[in-house]
Order: structure tokens, then sequence, then C-alpha cells
């Protein structure tokens, strides 16, 4: 039970209820108690990709949180919100609604390293509180800009009504690379909406970009749809919702969804070691004199990973030790 559980998390659920959600899934299957925690979090109001970390899984839970992610989100033009989505309450409205050429030709502009002010309702700690509950308690906050990466941005679909309530487009593999697809609608014809597909690096909000999309095209807008399509290595395609999670549960057979360990270390190669170096390793010692360019490894002793390591001038020192075999040993 040391993996990764994919949720394509539902709408309305927080990423702790989520958590909460596996763990009774799994105590439910007859597989107990365990360490159970979320490579990402998500907003209530977004669904798709939160993948959930399980046992020694959880000990890549930060490098799933450092990752690149791919989201599909709907800007609705015309209307700004307090917490720059649908929940909030109106505290701008413009007449002005883009045409698809305009959209297309101000996104360039949020390509690459860029900075950002983080939406006042997040929960980035200010003076050691969260922004969110100031915002609600009507108080001032001022947040300060942060710099962040957007790898790819484009139109995944315009749209000609008004946006609320908007479906998200059926991700592809394509669409998951940001691949640049075809629009339907003429170019010249203004739009309500539009939905778009940005990679992004972490601490990147996707409300914070829509409004400011939004501003640059000389109107307002917020988020009318949310959805991650991919986080780290994982996709839609390797995503189960909470129904068909808790169908397994009451079947006993939780086991045949979870991903191994090692599918959150996909772009880690393998380093061989020896028992003996195994020994050594969860131990925390340093192996010298392996042959190894300079970088990340998953050290392996045969199909079981023994450590995150990195090897520097021919030494090799852990990054994270996975307490695997132990529970064999047991």
């Amino acid at each position: 039970m040391h993996g990764w559980i994919i949720l394509d998390k539902p709408h309305g659920l927080g990423s702790t209820q989520a958590v909460s959600a596996v763990k009774r899934a799994l105590r439910d299957s007859g597989a107990g108690k365990w360490k159970v925690g979320h490579g990402g979090t998500l907003d209530p109001l977004a669904t798709g990709v939160l993948p959930i970390a399980i046992g020694e899984a959880t000990k890549l839970a930060g490098r799933m949180l450092d990752s690149d992610k791919i989201y599909d989100f709907t800007v609705a033009f015309g209307v700004q919100t307090d917490t720059l989505d649908l929940e909030g309450k109106t505290i701008a409205e413009s007449d002005v609604r883009p045409t698809l050429a305009q959209v297309e030709a101000v996104l360039p502009r949020f390509t690459g390293p860029i900075d950002q002010a983080p939406p006042a309702y997040s929960a980035i700690l200010i003076d050691g509180q969260r922004a969110y509950d100031l915002a609600r308690k009507g108080e001032e906050v001022e947040m300060k800009l942060r710099s962040v990466t957007i790898h790819g941005l484009h139109i995944a679909s315009p749209q000609g009504g008004k946006g609320e309530g908007a479906e998200s487009p059926s991700p592809t593999p394509a669409r998951q690379q940001a691949a640049k697809p075809s629009y339907p609608l003429p170019q010249e014809e203004r739009i309500d909406a539009v939905t778009l597909t940005a990679h992004v690096s972490k601490g990147t909000y996707i409300r914070s970009l829509a409004r400011d999309i939004a501003l640059a095209l000389g109107t307002v807008g917020h988020v009318t749809m949310l959805r991650r399509v991919k986080a780290g290595p994982f996709t839609l395609e390797a995503a189960i919702s909470l129904d068909k999670l808790d169908e397994a549960a009451r079947g006993g057979g939780n086991g045949g969804l979870m991903l191994p360990l090692t599918a959150g270390l996909d772009d880690i190669p393998a380093l061989p070691v020896s028992p003996d170096q195994a020994l050594m390793l969860r131990q925390g010692k340093v192996l010298t004199g392996i042959a190894a360019t300079d970088g990340q490894y998953l050290a392996t002793l045969g199909d079981i990973p023994v450590a995150l390591v990195r090897s520097d001038d021919h030494q090799i020192v852990v990054v994270r030790g996975f307490n695997l075999m132990s529970r064999e040993d047991d």
C-alpha cells in the first residue's frame, strides 16, 4: 500500500476532504490506517487531477508540489469578483468584450517568466494569518508580487455565450501537452468567455492569470471553470472518480487502482545497488566510488525502491529514503 491514487477531484470538494475520502476508502477496503497526503492543492471550485500519496509515497508529496501543472480554465468577461471566481461578490463590471484575435494577441505577454499578485482569497500567510481569513474579515490585503513561469498558454475553446457554468473541453493527450488546437469561431467575433490551456510552474495562480488577461484586454473577468489536466507525471488518463474509488473499496479492491510509488519518479533514472549498498543507504550513509554522472537517481534493490539519491563527484547521498523493506521483514 505504498503508492499513488490519482483522483479526478469533483467540483465542491476541497483537497483535504479528498484526502479524508481516500483514508475512508482504504479503511473500508480492509487496508487499515495508512499515512495519506496530497500532491498539490485544488480549490473546491476546481476539478481534475489530484495526486494522493499513500504510505512511503507521502515522502514524495513535496516533490509533486514543486512540479509543473497544466490547467484548462474558462474566463468570463465583463465581471470581476473579489475571489476572482464564481463564488465571490461582484466588485467591477465592464461592457467591453474582446475578439478572439485580441485574446490570441495578448497571450504572449503572459508566456514565459512573469510576476503576478496572488488572489486576496488564497492560503498565503500574511503576518501569521491566511490571506483568505483576513479578506473575509473585510481587511485590506496587500499581496506581494511573485515570480512564476508560464511555459505555454493558448486558446482551447472560444465561447459566444456567457460562460457561467461552462463545461471543460474534453482533454486529449495532445491538449495535455499544450498543443495548439483550431478555433470554431471567426477571429473577429466578440466573445463573452474563452477557455484557455496553461502549462505553468509551481506557485502560479490561475485566477490571477485570468484577472490579468482580462485587464490587458481592457475589460474585467473571472474564472468560471478550472480543471487540472496534468500534475507532474500524472494525467487525467490515470485519474479515477470518488465513486469508482468507493465502489472498489466496498469490494476490497483498492490496490488495483493504485499506481506504484515509482510512478511519481518517471523522470528519474534508476541506480541499481547491492544489498550491502542498500543497507548503507537506509542508514543514511554516503556511497563512494559509484560510476554515475552528477544528478538525481532512484536507488533500487531489484524492483524495490531504496532511496531517492543525488550523485555528486562520484558520491551518492540520500535525498529521501524509503522504508519499504522493514514492513516485509516484520
